[in-house]
């Protein structure tokens, strides 16, 4: 298959509805990567050199790709494995008493990583940035929606409506909330949650939705935030590198003066991430949010 074919597939979201469309399409991407002749190079971010970024052949006018995290990216003869464990995993966090091991717990990480990227290093052939970047967002977040629901968790985005009361508590109007993702227990709404592909410009609004939201409403529902990475390209051909687009500064800021959330998830962990004493105990791997915390989120235990 050709970088234009998978390009265009990509490009239209009428062909993602199931879990397994991102599976079937990130099966097509991996081996297309590794048959000669479709990428004209591989380059290798001068100060990470676990990213590459993938340069297209004259088919897509040599366009670069973003930056690939190669040790969570799967190659071809570890994808098909590895995508039925994760499909496994997904079906046993559904039903109640399943043990769960490091390799479910990789799978999760690696395959969601892996299906995403490929969507959206695709997406970069396209050679319109702002374009890439919205067809992106828009299928990550359908991807985790879908991959909840295999979980057997009810879930949906939409707008909630909340009233604004005065000191009389007589309501003056009401405020919209568009949210992501919805986790609900027939109709009951369990927890709040924000998808994107990236932090950068976004960090703020989640923990500021939190405050208000359960301010007024006089709940304490659990508000949460699902990340693929926070990783850029930065620099020019030959000497590619990577920048972060996570600010520490205002995550820290926010989770001790305003309110911490309730679960921060990432696919591609930044090194800070693991080893700063607070942002250590504040963001953890995807896996924990599928694992521990989604049934946390829909019985109501204490986090």
């Amino acid at each position: 298959m050709s970088i234009i074919k998978l390009r265009d597939w990509a490009a239209d979201k009428r062909k993602f509805v199931k879990v397994r469309d991102y599976l079937d399409f990130a099966e097509a991407f991996v081996e297309f990567r590794e048959k000669a002749g479709n990428i004209q190079a591989e380059l290798v971010a001068r100060n990470t050199p676990q990213y590459r970024f993938f340069q297209y052949n004259s088919e897509a006018d040599y366009l670069i790709s973003r930056p690939i995290n190669t040790q969570l990216f799967y190659e071809a003869d570890q994808f098909l494995t590895s995508r039925e464990l994760f499909l496994a995993t997904l079906d046993c966090i559904a039903h109640d008493g399943c043990e769960f091991t490091p390799a479910h717990r990789e799978t999760l990480i690696r395959m969601i990583y892996t299906a995403q990227q490929s969507i959206g290093a695709a997406l970069d052939a396209l050679g319109n940035g702002n374009r890439a970047k919205k067809i992106n967002g828009d299928l990550f977040e359908r991807f985790i929606q879908l991959a909840v629901r295999e979980c057997g968790v009810e879930c949906r985005s939409g707008v909630l409506h909340i009233p604004v009361k005065d000191d009389q508590g007589v309501e003056q109007f009401k405020m919209n909330y568009q949210h992501d993702l919805m986790i609900e227990v027939e109709g009951d709404l369990k927890a709040i949650g924000s998808v994107k592909t990236s932090s950068k410009d976004r960090i703020d609004k989640v923990f500021i939705d939190k405050f208000l939201y359960n301010r007024l409403t006089d709940a304490l529902t659990p508000h949460f935030a699902i990340f693929l990475h926070d990783v850029q390209r930065k620099g020019k051909e030959p000497n590619f590198l990577t920048s972060k687009t996570f600010l520490p500064g205002h995550f820290k800021g926010y989770t001790i003066k305003l309110n911490p959330l309730d679960g921060v998830y990432y696919c591609d962990l930044l090194p800070e991430m693991k080893t700063d004493p607070l942002l250590s105990t504040q963001i953890n791997a995807i896996d924990r949010f599928f694992i521990e915390d989604l049934p946390r989120f829909i019985t109501n235990k204490h986090f």
